[in-house]
């Protein structure tokens, strides 16, 4: 594969970009065992992808006061408090990718799975993005991933070719839906991770 890899497609949220909705709910509820259970009952994750394909904050909200007026607080409080979600960069993986970059020996793009009534300030915020090539946002193109048409979006509006293109994800769901129109991937689970698997394929030096 390193002979012929020629393209680099990241995900941003939990792979460079330290999200996590506990950062935010552990400043509303006492217990993790309270975040877990809110996470898994009321603000799910299948929720919150409905957003990622363009469904508006006030519609998904709504959608949970109507079910659960009795957690209005917390409820309210993810997209009103959205920002608090977000930890900053992960370090580690924006010094592989600005290593990736400065080697210019490949094409930088990113896929995300982002509500477009946020992702500006992420644009603002991290000045990193602004090395990708380009960035396909799922909140805007009213897909996300895994599915095929939202790869496909990548491969057509850039010219890219899946077979000599290598895609990090933190979702294991991603990597297999990435698999299935041909791109190959990385499951992401660390930085040190990432790094000891681009040395071995020669993405990156071994220092």
């Amino acid at each position: 594969m390193t002979s012929k890899v020629d393209t680099i497609i990241f995900d941003l949220g939990a792979v460079l970009i330290d999200w996590n909705p506990r950062h935010l709910y552990r400043k509303i509820f006492k217990t993790e065992e309270e975040i877990t259970w809110f996470l898994e009952n009321i603000c799910t994750h299948e929720w919150n992808e409905k957003q990622d394909a363009g469904r508006s904050f006030e519609e998904a909200t709504e959608e949970m006061l109507q079910k659960f007026p009795e957690h209005e607080h917390a409820i309210r409080a993810w997209y009103g408090r959205w920002q608090e979600t977000m930890n900053g960069p992960i370090q580690g993986t924006v010094d592989i990718l600005k290593e990736i970059r400065d080697s210019k020996k490949y094409r930088l793009y990113a896929l995300t799975n982002w509500s477009e009534q946020t992702f500006p300030w992420a644009l603002e915020q991290f000045e990193f993005l602004h090395w990708f090539e380009g960035i396909v946002v799922s909140g805007h193109e009213k897909t996300r991933k895994p599915f095929p048409e939202f790869f496909q979006i990548l491969f057509d509006r850039y010219k890219v070719n899946p077979a000599s293109s290598l895609f990090i994800d933190d979702s294991l769901r991603n990597i297999e839906g990435a698999k299935l129109v041909g791109l190959p991937g990385i499951h992401f689970q660390s930085p040190e991770q990432l790094k000891e698997e681009l040395e071995k394929i020669k993405i990156i030096a071994v220092k």
